[in-house]
């Protein structure tokens, strides 16, 4: 027989465990706001002066559409029985845009959206 002795060695390894612990909880709510607010601008608004003007005159041909300033020239005609067909110039219409700035004022809801957030912490001891 052998005096030979076997002692094992003996090894330590560390581990570590992990594990997922809740350290705080937070909330968030939404929540929303109307508001009435007044919309104002100004609104453009045109409308047009006729002014008749008689002329009674005899013309070759048929005036055309003009403008001359701010007014338009609108030839109204008609057509006689003479001994022969002649073209005579009745009228013209003068037509002078006027423009008239007006403010308004209308009614309007503005939506908002507000948000809480809340945090909690929680009380964390480990168990030994």
């Amino acid at each position: 027989m052998s005096d030979d002795l076997t002692i094992p060695i003996v090894e330590e390894q560390a581990t570590i465990l992990k594990r997922s612990v809740e350290t705080e909880q937070v909330s968030v709510r939404t929540s929303f706001e109307e508001e009435q607010v007044f919309v104002r601008d100004e609104v453009r608004r045109e409308h047009v002066e006729i002014t008749r003007i008689p002329k009674d005159e005899e013309v070759a041909e048929a005036p055309a559409i003009r403008t001359e300033g701010d007014v338009t020239i609108v030839p109204v005609l008609e057509e006689r029985l003479v001994i022969e067909k002649r073209l005579f110039l009745v009228e013209e219409l003068h037509l002078r845009r006027a423009v008239e700035h007006q403010a308004v004022e209308l009614p309007t809801t503005l939506r908002r959206t507000r948000v809480a957030i809340e945090r909690e912490d929680l009380e964390y001891q480990e168990k030994h």
